[in-house]
């Protein structure tokens, strides 16, 4: 696993998108899903009497490349849903997760001492992965990569 933070604009949806990329290129069966539209999904498959099959949509490709991780706060049955997908990947496959928060914030997000899946979630999340930190390219500034490489030259000024 593999984790992505910090600031918007700063990279990390396009670099995990490259690891996917190279991930293919090695013909490694990949999926990428904003965090949103996984939760969505899984409630209308819950809906629809499909569940298990787009839970292993999700489960089963090699990589996983989860953008706008815990953006919003999951409600408890999105955390149910989060725990099952994490503990079904666990020791057999690779997940990259897009977060603008750092990692220790992820347990709050998650809903923290009020929440009983977030020690699960988070403990699924922090054994056998690596953590890269993405901040902004221009510190001195607090500008991101979009925002100094950016086409719209506004954003520069």
């Amino acid at each position: 696993m593999w984790r992505g933070c910090e600031i918007t604009g700063c990279g990390k949806t396009y670099m995990a998108c490259a690891f996917g990329m190279e991930a293919c290129k090695q013909y490694y069966n990949t999926r990428y899903v904003r965090m949103p539209d996984l939760l969505m999904d899984l409630d209308i498959a819950r809906t629809e009497g499909n569940y298990r099959k787009v839970m292993a949509k999700y489960s089963n490709p090699v990589l996983l490349v989860l953008d706008e991780w815990m953006l919003l706060k999951p409600t408890d049955t999105e955390q149910k849903d989060i725990f099952e997908l994490l503990h079904r990947r666990r020791k057999k496959s690779s997940t990259i997760f897009c977060s603008q928060y750092v990692f220790e914030e992820w347990y709050d997000q998650l809903g923290g001492e009020d929440s009983p899946l977030a020690d699960a979630i988070i403990d699924r999340i922090a054994h056998d992965s690596y953590r890269i930190n993405i901040m902004c390219i221009d510190a001195e500034h607090n500008r991101s990569m979009r925002e100094v490489y950016g086409l719209d030259k506004s954003l520069c000024e």
